[in-house]
């Protein structure tokens, strides 16, 4: 796939199945992810994947986290919890490790991991994979990033999930460039 048609195309793809990645296909996405723009060569990333019996313990960890931030939180909120990370076979973790102090500031160090994730999608997409990049409430909780054994400079900067896409693909929608492009002064 041609990298333009790749970044022009691109879309999310919440419907996902068995199979996962293959262990080459997940080379190339995190292949992919080390080449983000990295002002100061620090790579401030990480990944973790999680799948199999590892998708039901995140799920258990969302469901505690939600009970604990919302006391009455009812059944189905709960079971919405525990389902999410079920949603795909597999879940890669996009973490940023910041370092602060540095010439780069920690602003630019969350992008550049940020851009890490986007490659990863970018990634899937030329390969066929279908994913989808999820955040929310938890991927901001410190329960969350404690029971994910983050240390105190980590910040999550979302879920990507992935898998077989289900059904057909969503077609991008055509936005206007000039809508979004102005020339200064």
């Amino acid at each position: 796939m041609q990298a333009l048609d790749a970044l022009l195309n691109r879309v999310s793809v919440p419907r996902l199945a068995e199979p996962a990645p293959t262990p080459a296909q997940r080379e190339q996405l995190f292949r992919a992810a080390l080449r983000a723009p990295d002002h100061g060569q620090l790579r401030p990333w990480r990944f973790l994947t999680i799948e199999g019996a590892a998708r039901e313990q995140l799920g258990e960890l969302f469901a505690r986290v939600q009970q604990q931030r919302h006391p009455e939180a009812s059944a189905e909120l709960l079971a919405k919890a525990r389902a999410m990370p079920l949603r795909a076979p597999l879940l890669i973790t996009v973490i940023a490790r910041l370092q602060a102090g540095h010439k780069v500031p920690e602003s630019e160090q969350l992008l550049a991991a940020g851009c890490a994730a986007h490659a990863i999608l970018l990634a899937a997409h030329a390969q066929g994979i279908g994913a989808v990049w999820r955040s929310g409430e938890l991927s901001h909780d410190p329960a969350v990033r404690d029971g994910l054994g983050l240390s105190a400079d980590e910040r999550i900067v979302g879920f990507l999930y992935l898998g077989t896409p289900q059904g057909e693909r969503r077609t991008p929608p055509v936005l206007a460039v000039e809508d979004f492009v102005s020339r200064w002064p």
